[in-house]
């Protein structure tokens, strides 16, 4: 049966706040939806938001992922340095990477042709969620569909600053309890990651 397979170019932050909100930025400079940026949100009180920035990202995300509530605004991210700035609606974050992680030095270990194939990732998937609690390779993307996570670079995030509607977030905190979009949750442990995503739709 002939299959559809999109690709995801880009980088995913995720990482946990003082007040309980965790935050998981999607960094898509390659993609078939064009270059974009997406936010997921988790409240403390397990509220779900996806902050999408057309009707188009809004309706792709929102089939692949799981959410309380959908909102259209205009996200955008810069990077100066080690400095990744982030704005989305109610959401304003700063926060600053750091050198590789240990997770990102054992991944450079796979070359990256092998680390970003379904098959490997399918193959790999038990070995990750015991190396990073949470996290998934492969799984689900709903409506049939397939998702593969393929991370060549890990680097840790020290520090943010972050505000919704003008209220401070807190303090950087691990991404805990695991956030419930879809079939995994990135690293507890503050990171962003580069990433090639590919969803494969049967035909």
């Amino acid at each position: 049966m002939p299959r559809t397979v999109l690709r995801f170019h880009g980088r995913i932050a995720g990482f946990g706040t003082g007040s309980g909100v965790r935050l998981v930025v999607g960094m898509w400079p390659r993609s078939p939806l064009g270059s974009f940026a997406d936010v997921m949100v988790e409240r403390a009180d397990g509220h779900r938001i996806l902050l999408a920035p057309s009707d188009a990202v809004a309706e792709f995300v929102g089939a692949t992922y799981v959410f309380d509530e959908v909102r259209i605004v205009p996200v955008a991210y810069s990077r100066i340095g080690r400095e990744i700035t982030v704005t989305a609606g109610p959401l304003s974050a700063r926060f600053t990477v750091g050198t590789i992680s240990p997770l990102g030095r054992l991944l450079r270990l796979v070359p990256r042709g092998i680390a970003t194939r379904p098959g490997w990732l399918r193959l790999i998937d038990p070995v990750a969620r015991v190396l990073v609690p949470g996290a998934r390779t492969a799984g689900s993307a709903g409506q049939g569909r397939r998702e593969y996570y393929g991370v060549t670079s890990a680097r840790a995030i020290t520090g943010i600053t972050a505000t919704w509607d003008g209220d401070d977030l807190g303090a950087l905190e691990r991404l805990h309890p695991p956030v419930r979009f879809g079939f995994g949750s990135a690293p507890a442990s503050p990171h962003i990651v580069e990433v090639v995503t590919t969803i494969v739709e049967q035909g």
